[in-house]
C-alpha cells in the first residue's frame, strides 16, 4: 500500500516560519511530480507549490517569495519551507503525488491526510 504522510504543522505567530515534510512509503518504483495543496475553512483546495521529479518548481502567486518547495528523491520526500507566514496561510496542508508508480507501468495518484497550519495575528 502506497501512502504519503505529512508532518510539521502547528501554531505559529504571523511572521514566523514552519517546515512541512512529506514522506512516501510502500512499494514504489518512481514518483513523478509532488506538491503541496491547502484548504482553508469554507474554501476550495488550492495548489500551493509543486515540484517535478527533475526539480522544476511552480508556486501560487500568494506564496511566491515566501515559500520554498524541495524534494529528496532518494528519501521519497518533499518539503515546504514557509517563511513570513500570514494569518491567511492558515489551512490544512496536503501532500500530493500525481503519479506514484508501483510497477513499471501502473501508477496511483496519492494524497496525504493533511497537517494543520495555524497562523495567529
Amino acid at each position: 500500500q502506497v501512502q504519503l504522510v505529512e508532518s510539521g504543522g502547528g501554531l505559529v505567530q504571523a511572521g514566523g516560519s514552519l517546515r512541512l515534510s512529506c514522506v512516501a512509503s510502500g512499494s514504489i518504483v518512481k514518483i513523478n511530480a509532488m506538491g503541496w495543496y491547502r484548504q482553508a475553512p469554507g474554501k476550495q483546495r488550492e495548489l500551493v507549490a509543486a515540484i517535478s521529479s527533475g526539480g522544476s518548481t511552480n508556486y501560487a502567486d500568494s506564496v511566491k517569495g515566501r515559500f520554498t518547495i524541495s524534494r529528496d528523491n532518494a528519501k521519497k520526500s518533499v518539503y515546504l519551507q514557509m517563511n513570513s507566514l500570514k494569518p491567511e496561510d492558515t489551512a490544512v496542508y496536503y501532500c500530493n503525488a500525481d503519479k506514484i508508480y508501483y510497477t513499471a507501468s501502473q501508477w496511483l495518484e496519492v494524497w496525504g491526510r493533511g497537517t494543520l497550519v495555524t497562523v495567529s495575528s
